[in-house]
């Protein structure tokens, strides 16, 4: 038997769709030590089985996507979380399916390699990254003249980008709302990127500039108020203003709500409708948030912590 429990992640933003250098995509994240999921892997006779909650689909064809010819095995979902609003349950999903199957066959293959062959990380290399290692993340995007055009992940097959920056993120509380809404997915994705790509240069110099000049310092300074506020400054430019932009008044009301009650910063994750806020007195924030969404759309309010370690596997052979 083998056990995988992954992360989660928050994605901060993306950063260059523009590609005038001839790189696209690159991204920042923050992986989450709540919520998590749990798959529990045995060897079968020959086929892919998968039961359990979640999404059985997915894992199944990860598994498939690397599963060797002629051997088998039943992959039962345990823990899980919700599909489709930004902390990247399918990217976590298909690693930890794919990486069942290469722990129990010793097929001796690299996180990397089984996110390529599983089709994962082709705009955003977080997830993949945040199975591996964990913590706080910017990876380096990909050649355009490789990925050939401005897409989702999922709309994707180039493997993840390189890792440029990895670090422990400090055991700041970490306030996660999760309303009762789907954020964009599938050929709503892909015809986002169409619609708002490629976005203006200057734009995209200046997410680069907040990122390089006030959150990475901010960030290895343990200085959680400017951290916060390069969080505030994110969603109001680039393709992150456009997410936002996109989504339910009651989403940014979330947001909203956040600072008003103390929290030094607050976005939204990926395509939403995950928001955050990073805050010295989480309870208060917490409670807020979580008394609004009750009166009106509902929806899930917790505090966590970043976690600076990947996915466990345990093996019980």
């Amino acid at each position: 038997m083998i056990q995988i429990t992954t992360p989660s992640r928050l994605h901060i933003t993306l950063i260059d769709l523009n590609a005038s250098l001839g790189r696209v995509d690159g991204g920042v994240g923050l992986t989450l030590d709540d919520p998590s999921m749990k798959l529990l892997a045995r060897e079968t006779n020959e086929g892919v089985f998968v039961t359990g909650s979640g999404d059985p689909g997915r894992i199944k064809s990860a598994a498939e996507a690397v599963i060797p010819k002629g051997k088998g095995i039943h992959i039962t979902i345990g823990d899980a979380y919700p599909d489709h609003v930004g902390l990247g349950s399918g990217t976590q999903g298909a690693l930890a399916a794919g990486w069942a199957v290469n722990v129990m066959y010793d097929l001796g293959l690299g996180v990397r390699e089984v996110a390529a062959l599983v089709g994962r990380g082709g705009t955003s290399g977080i997830g993949v990254e945040s199975f591996e290692h964990g913590g706080f993340i910017v990876d380096g995007g990909h050649r355009f003249a490789d990925k050939g055009a401005f897409s989702p992940s999922a709309a994707s097959r180039v493997p993840p980008g390189p890792v440029l920056f990895r670090h422990d993120f400090p055991d700041w509380p970490l306030v996660v709302a999760i309303p009762d809404l789907k954020g964009a997915s599938s050929r709503r994705e892909v015809d986002i990127f169409k619609q708002y790509c490629p976005l203006p240069l200057e734009e995209v110099q200046a997410v680069s500039h907040i990122i390089l000049m006030e959150m990475l310092p901010s960030l290895v300074e343990e200085d959680m108020h400017t951290f916060g506020d390069a969080v505030n400054r994110i969603q109001d430019v680039g393709f992150k203003q456009r997410e936002v932009g996109l989504q339910a008044e009651e989403v940014r009301r979330c947001m909203e709500i956040m600072r008003e009650q103390g929290a030094c910063g607050a976005g939204m994750s990926s395509f939403g409708p995950t928001v955050y806020a990073v805050a010295e007195d989480p309870g208060n924030v917490k409670n807020a948030v979580s008394e609004y969404l009750g009166s009106t759309i509902g929806g899930r309010v917790f505090v966590t912590r970043a976690r600076n370690t990947g996915a466990e596997t345990v093996c019980d052979k």
